[in-house]
């Protein structure tokens, strides 16, 4: 007990400071990473009223994640480790090998007319090219946007057309367990709907689909590779842009979102030992998609500029080829820290229970593993604890943050982790739960969780080309406040408790998908008068979307038919990471006087939670045939 108060004296007198005095604090960290030119100024505010970090600082993220470490001891350590069940592949880079293909790519992308401040589109599968292609753009000060490579060509052509990407990079296929998904025919879909044409696109034929290639504007990956020229790294400004990463808002104008190189830099510097306990040369694997804002920070960029070892990770916790695969990976590659999802350790809990495939293997390496994407509940908490006998640290964080904002900052010792909290606020970030009227509420009082102004280094400095929308959807709810999107309370301890969206974005196995954005698509059906999308529970991916459709007068399609048709424009539109797999019909939507369909209770009744009837509900009647829909095709927990 005395050694756990002494560690929360530590993490407390850290954050203290890190809240009293931000400039001192990051000032301190800035000093961890190699600067061409050091910062003039640690915290100021731009012409338009918004914070920025270390103004007048030029570097190199590229530089920092590869030339820095081979001018410094780490030329011939392992970089990257390509672990792909899917392929049957192993591959290792040392420090070198990779910047020298990433100097190579970042030539032939140059020897195209892309530089500092052009954009370039990413949609590959979580293969080494990927990661090269991004750390290249960096090498070149240009801009990246990953889109994650099992999104439907609709998705794709508003990323471009916002975007406006010099040049779009690809592969033939991505891989689904034992199934090739053809890239490139979604790609030429994408690129035929989008108003902005790149100039070229660069595709990476993998042995298992041939891409029909076209003339003039599809090249080939690995030619251009081997004719190009090794690029120098580019000094770029610690405000200018690394990369844009979108997420789901409403359809539409996307909403990109924006990480700057140097608060970048130095944040998730910082983080890799304060809040993940791994120092240089450590093992350290985020199974992600590169495409997720997880692959971006800590599958790519935070590992390497630590210099630690990173694992790449192309397959499933489950069937590739069994549910033993993520322990092989530990134990074959000494892994010190896994971040994966809730719903990948749910994944393989139900496929092994019991825990049999981890007695095969030798998990000595393994000190803790880190949880996030989506809330984890404490079934999944303590199956893994007592399964892997190591820490299980659940955490939050956001795209926009970019890095952990709650959690348990292990780097200043381990405090004892409470399940269903995702820890304490990490250094930096002054978390408050408000009220309706912006007023703080006591704890343990559920409210809208908020961050104190200014945001820590790292976190997004605005949206692409939109700044009144960054200030209309993060700034203006709450003035003085970053507006989370997210509901939660703290208790007495100061531990932060994260209840879920308070919007129309739900969480699929990690991926944040609009069910506004799902509305618009349903309702664009023929026969639908009106509808509501909302996220339900779901025991294995966190939450699932279902429709609940009202019909135009007159029709006749049966129920099932209109399932079938909209779960398949969903997966047209959106892709099958929407996991859209029911459509209910009902008489009406539930409303208020005012005309607000009434969501939250909706989901509710699903979920088999305790709702109130709102005084100013329409037809009180409505959630009576909900709940009896719900029970009969045995939906949710509605039916239990």
């Amino acid at each position: 007990m005395e050694k756990e108060k002494q560690i929360h004296q530590t993490y407390a007198a850290a954050y203290a400071q890190s809240i009293t005095d931000p400039e001192g604090f990051w000032g301190e960290q800035a000093k961890q990473i190699a600067w061409f030119r050091e910062p003039e100024q640690v915290l100021s505010k731009d012409e338009k009223g918004f914070y920025r970090w270390f103004k007048g600082g030029q570097l190199n993220t590229a530089y920092l994640a590869l030339d820095y470490h081979v001018e410094n001891g780490r030329a011939n350590q392992t970089a990257l480790i390509y672990d792909s069940p899917v392929t049957d592949t192993i591959r290792k880079y040392t420090y070198t090998e990779l910047r020298d293909l990433v100097a190579k790519f970042a030539g032939g992308l140059s020897s195209l007319g892309v530089g500092k401040g052009d954009t370039v589109v990413i949609y590959m599968p979580v293969i080494p090219e990927a990661m090269i292609a991004m750390l290249a753009c960096a090498r070149l000060g240009a801009i990246h946007s990953v889109v994650f490579g099992g999104f439907a060509p609709h998705e794709l052509t508003v990323r471009i057309d916002d975007a406006q990407p010099k040049v779009v990079i690809s592969a033939s296929c991505g891989i689904e367990f034992d199934k090739h998904i053809p890239y490139k025919p979604l790609l030429d879909e994408a690129l035929q709907k989008s108003r902005h044409k790149p100039n070229h696109t660069i595709i990476l034929q993998r042995p298992y689909v041939e891409a029909t290639m076209q003339p003039g504007r599809d090249l080939d990956y690995n030619e251009l590779l081997q004719n190009a020229t090794p690029a120098d790294c580019v000094p770029v400004d610690a405000h200018d842009p690394l990369y844009i990463l979108y997420t789901s808002g409403t359809t539409g104008k996307p909403k990109g979102i924006v990480r700057d190189n140097g608060g970048h830099a130095v944040a998730l510097k910082y983080s890799m030992k304060a809040v993940y306990g791994v120092d240089p040369g450590d093992v350290f694997w985020a199974a992600s998609d590169v495409g997720w804002a997880v692959g971006h920070s800590y599958l790519v960029y935070a590992p390497l500029i630590h210099g630690c070892t990173t694992v790449l990770f192309e397959g499933k916790p489950v069937r590739t080829p069994d549910a033993g695969t993520f322990w092989r990976v530990i134990q074959e590659h000494q892994v010190k820290v896994l971040f994966t999802a809730p719903t990948a350790i749910r994944a393989i809990k139900k496929e092994d229970p019991e825990g049999t495939y981890k007695t095969k293997y030798n998990l000595s390496s393994l000190k803790y593993l880190f949880l996030a994407g989506e809330r984890c509940d404490s079934a999944t908490y303590y199956w893994a604890k007592d399964m892997l006998k190591v820490p299980v640290i659940d955490h939050w964080w956001q795209t926009e943050s970019g890095w952990p904002m709650v959690a348990n900052m292990v780097g200043y010792g381990l405090i004892q982790p409470r399940p269903g909290s995702a820890g304490k606020p990490v250094c930096g970030y002054k978390v408050e739960i408000l009220g309706e009227e912006g007023q703080a509420l006591i704890p343990a009082q559920e409210g809208y969780v908020a961050v104190k102004l200014p945001l820590p280094p790292g976190c997004l400095p605005t949206l692409w080309q939109d700044d009144d929308r960054f200030s209309k959807s993060y700034l203006e709810r709450f003035p003085g406040y970053y507006m989370t999107g997210d509901g939660g309370y703290i208790d007495e301890d100061g531990y932060v408790y994260i209840m879920g969206r308070i919007d129309d974005v739900i969480n699929v196995s990690g991926h944040r998908l609009s069910t506004g954005e799902m509305e618009e698509m349903v309702s664009s059906h023929p026969a639908v008068a009106e509808c509501a999308v909302i996220g339900i529970s779901d025991e294995l991916r966190g939450q699932r979307p279902i429709g609940l459709v009202v019909l135009k007068d007159g029709q006749t399609i049966s129920e099932s038919d209109i399932e079938r048709e909209l779960i398949q424009l969903i997966r047209e539109k959106i892709g099958a990471v929407a996991y859209f797999r029911s459509a209910l019909v009902i008489k009406r939507l539930p409303k208020t006087r005012s005309g607000k369909i009434l969501r939250k209770i909706m989901r509710n009744i699903a979920d088999g939670e305790h709702y109130a009837i709102p005084s100013t509900i329409d037809d009180p009647a409505i959630l009576t045939e909900i709940h009896d829909s719900l029970r009969e095709r045995k939906i949710g927990n509605a039916f239990l």
